[in-house]
């Protein structure tokens, strides 16, 4: 017993350390007190002014941190403190073991403050948060990570613009820093091109806060902000101020903040670390990696049952070698609703059991946070309530949020509710397996209230609409998310759409591998990320073949040609989709990595799996052109290579000092190499 009572004491019990710095800033006999994290990382905590310092590798990276808030009506930072009292817990939780390291601030006239960070020895980053504890606060402005960085090697430093979701083709951006101010969503880095090396910061969490990064080339120091409250027009799609949250207790959300010799590592880990910090709320997707097809790709409106069915009997009869696992998906997209008469959905239960009984997956689609049909007025019944669509309107100041031509409606309001549990109903009645989501940022957006009086904020009122969505489901489906928050919507599908609609172009690959360039961690907070549809249509075989490899960069594989006619695309479906080998890079639905981040969309990929590696490269431009690739910059070892093979158009390749090789204009090439163990 006594000593399991020491051991308890030396996990609450800690030793401040009282030191002198002569450099940086810190004033003589400051009060410090040093932790660790990952296996370089040391955070130390000036007691006497409330601000901090990270080391890694005994670097200095970031410098004069502090934490600062909108509490009620005051500005209310940690420097404004006077005392600050320590303490230190263990932890094990999803991240491992670790600490829970608590600075308490107390002041005259002020709520108390606490500064909480959570480290972890086999993790080389921190999180870290704010909270206040007082009597009726208030806030919709919360910063805990506010100050300066180090500046980075080499003269290509950038700055990625990360966006909040995938609405109106918005796109990454990969930024010159260099005397400028960015912001981004989410999350937010600064990296050297050159040398990789990078700083991470941003939300772990998303279910109270939509958070800002802010970052500022400075001549001596570069600044950083990290803030939950963010809201934009043109990136979080809001009118108004974010929402504010109240209580005894007001707290931040948790931000993740790290430095990696390789930023696309950092990302990685902070894609991981947010499927930790926010489990899903979703059942786990452990069957293979999902291939099939989406009307929307050319059919669109066009939906009938008859070609519907042709397209399954395509799948099922010519390419029946296209598959994962034993099945593809056949998904049916907007205007499904083609083959519902007068409420009759006994077509759409005779196509759902047609794909199943050629040996497919029938799949849906729907927005259940949007009213199309606002143009009508709003005393239309809702479908399943007997409340009328202008009671569900989301109320924004004196109008309401229209996006993409529908309108938001509240997704705590009991009518929201039964006509979700309405129609999705009727979708598992007809037995699909498979349902496509759409424009769910409308469930997100800020508003002058809500009908649930607990939800004060956008992101509150998006986890109870998607949560109650994932309940109705009730795990029969593959849930696919389309146009979504991009961080968010990772706790309720398995499947979200990397960017916003693609079809057949070059320009198409282009746009969506924009997203890919930049967001491909997000194959590690989903269980798939997606290209949207491919379509190969009336293009050339090199678009064709971009398109195509666009999908397996991204880790998944939906087709969008209209299969109930044949055409051009028809035997070039039948070529690339039965083969075996193209189908094994998609086996464990992961993405690929860019190579390079000062461009807009990125040229070369890589991804290795096993003793595979490969190569993927897309030439955007109209002329052919020449590749010779660094295999060190690439991350392959030359020496371990035993076989290369291209896999879409057998394009030989040199092998020595660099990888040399000529890709076509408009046109892509994939290669494999076979590695030693």
């Amino acid at each position: 017993m006594l000593t399991t009572f020491k051991r308890y004491l030396a996990g609450i019990v800690f030793f401040v350390a009282f030191s002198f710095q002569a450099k940086g800033g810190s004033k003589p006999n400051a009060q410090l007190v040093t932790f660790p994290f990952g296996k370089t990382g040391k955070i130390s905590y000036n007691l006497t002014t409330g601000t901090y310092r990270v080391f890694q590798s005994g670097k200095l990276i970031f410098a004069d941190i502090y934490a600062y808030a909108k509490v009620n009506t005051d500005i209310i930072s940690s420097k404004d403190y006077r005392a600050i009292k320590y303490t230190r817990l263990p932890l094990h939780d999803g991240f491992g073991k670790g600490f829970r390291h608590t600075l308490m601030l107390t002041g005259k006239g002020l709520p108390a403050m606490r500064q909480v960070f959570y480290t972890y020895s086999g993790r080389n980053y921190f999180l870290t948060e704010l909270s206040f504890i007082g009597v009726s606060l208030k806030s919709n402005y919360m910063s805990p990570f506010n100050g300066g960085f180090t500046k980075l090697p080499g003269d290509d430093v950038r700055s990625v613009f990360v966006p909040f979701d995938n609405d109106t083709f918005i796109s990454y951006n990969s930024k010159p820093f260099n005397g400028t101010m960015d912001v981004s969503s989410e999350v937010g880095t600064v990296f050297s091109n050159q040398n990789r090396a990078g700083i991470i910061a941003g939300s772990v969490e998303h279910e109270v806060w939509k958070t800002g990064v802010e970052v500022k080339s400075l001549a001596r120091l570069n600044q950083i902000k990290v803030w939950g409250g963010y809201t934009s027009e043109t990136v979080t799609r809001d009118k108004i101020e974010h929402g504010s949250i109240s209580g005894s207790i007001v707290k931040s959300p948790k931000i993740f903040v790290g430095f990696f010799n390789d930023w696309r590592t950092g990302m990685e880990e902070y894609g991981k670390a947010n499927r930790i910090a926010e489990p899903p709320y979703i059942f786990n997707w452990n069957k293979p990696t999902p291939v099939g097809w989406n009307s929307w790709g050319v059919i669109q409106e066009k939906i009938t049952l008859d070609n519907i069915t042709k397209t399954a009997n395509f799948f099922a009869d010519s390419i029946p070698a296209f598959r994962t696992g034993n099945t593809a998906f056949i998904d049916l997209d907007s205007f499904w609703d083609n083959l519902v008469h007068n409420g009759d959905y006994s077509q759409l239960k005779h196509f759902a059991d047609y794909c199943k009984s050629k040996g497919l997956q029938p799949g849906i689609y729907w927005a259940p946070f949007t009213d199309w049909g606002h143009a009508g007025g709003p005393n239309r019944k809702v479908d399943g309530s007997d409340y009328t669509y202008g009671e569900l309107w989301t109320k924004i100041g004196n109008g309401y949020n229209d996006i993409d031509g529908a309108r938001a409606l509240d997704p705590t309001h009991p009518g929201t509710k039964q006509r979700i549990a309405f129609v999705l109903g009727k979708l598992k009645a007809c037995g699909f397996k498979m349902i496509k989501i759409d424009f769910l940022g409308h469930a997100s957006v800020e508003a002058n209230r809500f009908y649930d009086p607990t939800v004060t904020t956008g992101m509150q009122a998006y986890r109870k609409g998607m949560e109650y969505v994932v309940d109705q489901l009730g795990g029969q489906m593959l849930v696919y998310a389309a146009i979504s928050p991009s961080m968010a919507t990772g706790r309720y599908v398995h499947m979200r759409r990397i960017a916003c609609d693609a079809f057949k172009t070059i320009h198409h690959t282009k746009y969506t591998l924009n997203s890919v360039s930049y967001g491909w961690w997000q194959t590690y907070l989903y269980n798939f990320i997606d290209a949207d549809h491919v379509v190969f249509a009336d293009e050339t075989i090199g678009a064709n073949r971009a398109r195509l490899l666009s999908a397996i960069i991204t880790g998944t594989w939906i087709s969008g040609d209209d299969f109930s006619v044949t055409g051009q695309w028809t035997a070039r479906v039948k070529k690339y989709y039965q083969d075996a080998e193209l189908l094994s890079v998609i086996q464990n639905g992961k993405a690929f990595r860019p190579l390079e981040g000062n461009v807009t969309t990125s040229e070369v990929f890589i991804k290795q799996a096993g003793d595979r590696f490969y190569l993927a490269v897309i030439n955007y431009g109209k002329e052919a052109r020449e590749y010779a690739l660094s295999p060190r910059r690439l991350g392959i070892d030359v020496s371990k290579i035993i076989s290369t093979k291209e896999l879409l158009q057998q394009n030989a390749i040199g092998v020595a000092n660099a990888l040399q090789f000529k890709v076509n204009g408009a046109d892509a090439v994939l290669y494999q190499f076979v590695l030693k163990r």
